[in-house]
């Protein structure tokens, strides 16, 4: 392995503010502890989460400036701390923590807790991977834990289209549920299709109740909400008395309290359990994980406006190394 520098090149923020904010710097590398990795990144995740930070919606817990942004992404073990026995020099991991105290992903470099990473499945290459520990574990989490879908049941996941979206269609398929997916505009309903969902429909312009009915007239079993507002609260018309809904915490508006629908706000765990189950279904799965752009990290402010400019069909990563 190559020496670990001193010094690398990071996408952070001086203030919090649009995106125009977000300029490259050159910070030191974090030190690691005891139970921590040094990850040599190669791709980062972004996603809507960042642009929130960005402006400032953890400000009262923010570590100061600059502050470097990013939830997750993917590289190779570059120097473990000496209590970190289960991830080996130069393998290849991806990782996610929400609020990591050393700096966010949007860096050369990053330090992270042991148990918030995870071994790349073969399958994906380090682009790819980097695109998907946030989204495939909100999305596998919700699938699997909290609606704990069953063979034959039926799901409307409404937002299908984006990064969370196409990774759950695949994962309730993975399970053999039957899905109703509710995208962004034509061409986010031929990905939701091409990705395995049995009917898909435009959620911006359908009536989520009548298409709910006809998917499945005696009502729908579950609902992964991963958008809130009039379109989602049409659609509850349509799930059975006794039927589920769960959705990430962050979705908003949140969704109305219902009679006879139980309602289940979460966040997605990493952990080496959760990563290994992840890395399960990403191969049982056959996952295809749609990258809608692609950026270098000197263009990560440009990412954060292709962000703002909405209808990402898939993720939105940085090219890192």
């Amino acid at each position: 392995m190559p020496a670990v520098p001193e010094t690398m090149r990071a996408a952070a923020i001086d203030r919090f503010g649009g995106p125009e904010i977000l300029t490259l710097h050159v910070l030191p590398v974090p030190a690691v502890d005891d139970d921590e990795v040094l990850i040599a990144m190669h791709t980062a995740g972004v996603g809507p989460w960042d642009a929130e930070i960005r402006e400032g919606w953890l400000a009262d817990e923010s570590a100061g400036f600059p502050l470097v942004l990013g939830t997750d992404g993917a590289g190779t073990v570059a120097a473990t701390g000496a209590r970190v026995d289960r991830l080996k020099l130069d393998e290849r991991v991806y990782s996610y923590r929400f609020d990591n105290p050393k700096g966010g992903f949007y860096a050369e470099y990053v330090a992270v807790l042991a148990e918030h990473v995870g071994c790349v499945p073969e399958s994906l290459d380090l682009e790819l991977a980097g695109a998907i520990p946030t989204t495939g574990l909100t999305a596998l989490q919700g699938i699997d834990d909290w609606l704990a879908l069953r063979q034959g049941e039926s799901v409307l996941i409404h937002g299908a289209s984006g990064g969370v979206g196409t990774l759950a269609v695949q994962f309730a398929k993975l399970r053999r549920a039957q899905v109703l997916a509710s995208a962004s505009g034509a061409d986010g309903v031929a990905l939701v299709r091409r990705l395995g969902a049995d009917e898909a429909v435009d959620g911006k312009r359908e009536d989520l109740a009548a298409a709910g009915r006809r998917f499945a007239p005696e009502g729908l079993d579950a609902v992964l909400a991963l958008a809130g507002g009039e379109a989602l609260e049409r659609a509850l018309e349509a799930v059975r008395t006794g039927g589920r809904l769960a959705y990430p915490n962050g979705v908003e508006p949140e969704p109305e309290p219902r009679a006879g629908i139980k309602i289940m706000p979460y966040d997605a765990i990493a952990g080496v359990r959760e990563f290994e189950q992840l890395g399960y279904a990403v191969v049982t799965a056959k996952l295809e994980v749609p990258i809608a752009a692609a950026y270098p990290l000197a263009d990560a402010a440009k990412a954060h406006e292709r962000l703002a400019a909405g209808h990402v069909l898939g993720k939105i990563v940085l090219r890192i190394h």
